[in-house]
């Protein structure tokens, strides 16, 4: 008797389950709409379009974290016109809200290049890795590696952190 109200139990809950289960989405389904979210951030970044570049996040305090390399923060240390000042951080400072702020304000074009996308999920949670190039109109102001995480909502896919590498161009840009 134990035995079978335990196999009862068991398969109550996995009824009961099933309904979750079923709406999960099936990765190649996720793969296609997480790579529209990274055509969408391109081009909310080239139009300088601050809401629909918002529009992309679980929220606007999420983990955004840049890491740019040693080579790098050895340049702008070495290029300081006083070097007893201190070592620019490797961490690169700032928020999503400012970043978009930054471009929306700046009149130069900007562009992201985004090659080797690899996009892995099983229809729920979702991480983006890829190479990029940040673009200033036709100046490559740094390049790297980047990581998304994403979180398929109601709402549709969301990002919930990004993070990345970035190299800076040791030649400076143009003169406007």
């Amino acid at each position: 008797m134990k035995a079978l109200l335990t196999l009862s139990c068991l398969a109550a809950g996995l009824l009961l389950s099933a309904p979750h289960m079923a709406r999960a989405e099936a990765p190649a389904q996720s793969r296609k709409k997480i790579a529209a979210v990274v055509e969408t951030f391109r081009t909310a970044l080239i139009k300088k379009d601050k809401e629909a570049f918002l529009r992309l996040f679980v929220k606007e305090d999420i983990v955004w974290i840049g890491v740019t390399t040693d080579a790098s923060v050895e340049m702008l240390y070495a290029n300081r016109p006083r070097p007893e000042l201190k070592r620019p951080p490797k961490l690169f400072p700032g928020t999503l809200r400012g970043f978009i702020d930054a471009v929306a304000k700046d009149p130069t074009p900007v562009d992201e290049i985004f090659s080797n996308l690899r996009i892995e999920t099983d229809g729920e949670v979702a991480q983006v890795w890829f190479d990029y190039i940040f673009m200033e109109g036709s100046y490559k102001g740094n390049w790297g590696k980047e990581s998304w995480q994403l979180v398929r909502l109601e709402s549709g896919w969301k990002i919930a952190s990004v993070i990345w590498s970035q190299e800076l161009n040791p030649t400076p840009p143009p003169k406007r």
